[in-house]
């Protein structure tokens, strides 16, 4: 995706008309494609076909919405989910951030909905979330009891897990057990510490200062009766702060993987075998900076054309100035905004943009020779 201009099938699209500008003859496949974030739903159903639902939830401050998430593959066994839709950033004004309440209770809805359906298989994409309480709305939903020392329901939000005092799992869904949870997600960030979802996402989610002290000693006291009760040790797992700590309620609950979001969803959409029979692939990415190298889509689909020998060119947004151009790691690099427009006024009418940079990207390929 293009984030806020373009959905990944729209900027696959765009790429692919101005493909065809520069080579009518040429033939395109489109491959929508994520890291975890936004794009997954869309990527699994480009790839393995299905069908879109819409299904009841509650929104971070536990408000009542709609929330859109897909049964993929021949048989609908499998679930795509974007916590994002229900627990999203994007669902709340910058007045109504508030990392303290806001709660993945409705993304628990959504895996709800799923094991309703039937799904054995359910990804969830942990991108864009709002939320910092280790999950423990979505065990909220799925049928665990959070108690505080009274024995009372604990309430909603990542404030309110000091206040943990136990975690009784009898009443979880049951078909959790028999259901195969894949967590999504290109962060590698622990699930507290000075590296951990509080310290390092939480101020993007409104959190002041105090607010990331509140929540990170709220998360590590989550850790320790996570490893009393649940017989896990969250503190230790690799990924488990991505999305303020959903992976880490879901390992609590069951047995739940946390899984680099760029390969699992390219080995579930083949892209692999598309990129084989391609002579030329073109990525995309918002913005090239230093960190597109770890686990973003466009470095990810850049190391599978390089481990086939492929020609690639990546088609950005913007360049940053800490981008290291020197690692050839596209063979051609279109910019939007390389010839002095402003990112704003390209952002308006981005899909063209897009696409035009497609063609310049074929058009160098030809110039190098490498094309007919």
């Amino acid at each position: 995706e293009f984030k806020g201009t373009l959905t990944a099938a729209e900027a696959a699209h765009a790429m692919a008309r101005g493909v065809r500008t520069a080579a009518p003859d040429a033939h395109v496949v489109e491959a929508p494609m994520s890291d975890g974030g936004a794009g997954l739903v869309d990527a699994l159903l480009s790839a393995m076909g299905g069908e879109r639902v819409e299904t009841p939830v509650h929104d971070p401050l536990m408000r009542p919405r709609t929330a859109i998430w897909a049964l993929v593959g021949v048989d609908r066994r499998v679930a795509a989910i974007e916590m994002a839709a229900a627990s999203g950033l994007v669902l709340l004004s910058e007045a109504e951030r508030d990392p303290l309440a806001a709660t993945t209770y409705g993304t628990g809805e959504l895996i709800g909905a799923a094991l309703d359906r039937g799904c054995t298989e359910i990804i969830v994409g942990v991108g864009g979330s709002a939320t910092v309480d280790a999950g423990a709305g979505a065990m909220q939903a799925l049928g665990a009891c959070l108690l505080d020392e009274t024995g009372a329901p604990l309430p909603r939000g990542g404030g309110a897990l000091m206040r943990l005092h136990r975690i009784d799992l009898t009443g979880r869904d049951p078909r959790l057990a028999h259901t195969r949870i894949r967590v999504a997600s290109d962060v590698v960030n622990p699930l507290c510490g000075a590296t951990g979802a509080a310290v390092v996402f939480g101020p993007q989610k409104g959190a002041s200062p105090e607010d990331v002290d509140v929540l990170d000693a709220a998360l590590g006291h989550f850790a320790e009766i996570a490893r009393r009760d649940c017989g896990i040790d969250l503190t230790s797992i690799t990924g488990a702060g991505a999305a303020g700590g959903l992976g880490a309620g879901l390992l609590a609950l069951t047995a739940a993987t946390i899984e680099p979001g760029f390969p699992l969803i390219a080995s579930a959409t083949g892209l692999a075998a598309k990129i084989a029979g391609a002579d030329l692939v073109i990525t995309g990415e918002g913005r090239l900076d230093a960190q597109t190298a770890y686990g973003k889509t466009a470095s990810g689909v850049a190391a599978m054309a390089r481990e086939q020998r492929k020609l690639v060119a990546v088609i950005a947004g913007s360049v940053d100035a800490g981008y290291d151009r020197s690692s050839r790691e596209f063979d051609v690099i279109e910019s939007l905004t390389q010839d002095g427009a402003q990112l704003d006024s390209v952002m308006r009418d981005a899909a063209s943009h897009v696409a035009a940079a497609a063609a310049r990207a074929v058009a160098q390929f030809r110039s190098m020779g490498v094309l007919r």
